[in-house]
């Protein structure tokens, strides 16, 4: 009996070291917000191909305006707010941090503007108030952080440094 029951705990040892995967298959580890996107929508991809994604939903259609106004499926965003932008010229210009999701730097909403200013030194200030800093690894791209009066993130976009939808 102790011989069946030492094979059997090498084996269950030996699956969970081999398989480390299967423990972990209820919850899909979220996407990082930038460099280039978030998951598979990437900054300056399309309506088209950011459609054939599967992953967001029309929200407002461009209109007169230059952008549609889109939501990722997974993060339905409120009645008046979209959570990325889509530039005819420009293609994805501006994705939104759904609440949850931080950069690969560990920002995300509820971050403190202390936090911030460590995990990006290089901050700045735009003319109209609200920081901002380069994309580490995208030279082509910003965050910028919208801060409540106690200092924390309640908003976090990525957004091509040519994006024609936001001021």
């Amino acid at each position: 009996m102790k011989k069946a029951l030492i094979a059997v705990l090498a084996c269950g040892s030996l699956l969970a070291t081999s398989t480390p995967a299967l423990a972990h298959t209820t919850q899909a580890p979220k996407a990082a917000l930038g460099p280039y996107g978030y998951g598979k929508v990437k900054l300056g991809m399309s309506a088209k191909k950011t459609k054939a994604t599967g992953r967001v939903v029309l929200k407002m259609p461009v209109g007169e305006g230059t952008c549609s106004g889109w939501d990722l499926k997974a993060y339905p965003t409120g009645k008046n707010s979209v959570g990325l932008y889509i530039s005819k010229r420009r293609g994805v210009a501006v994705i939104f941090a759904p609440k949850g999701v931080r950069t690969p730097e560990g920002i995300g909403i509820g971050s403190t503007m202390k936090q911030i200013k460590k995990a990006y030194p290089g901050l700045k200030t735009a003319a109209s108030g609200f920081p901002y800093v380069s994309v580490p690894g995208n030279p082509t791209a910003y965050y910028a952080f919208f801060a409540s009066k106690q200092g924390e993130i309640e908003e976090l976009s990525l957004g091509l440094d040519t994006q024609d939808c936001v001021n």
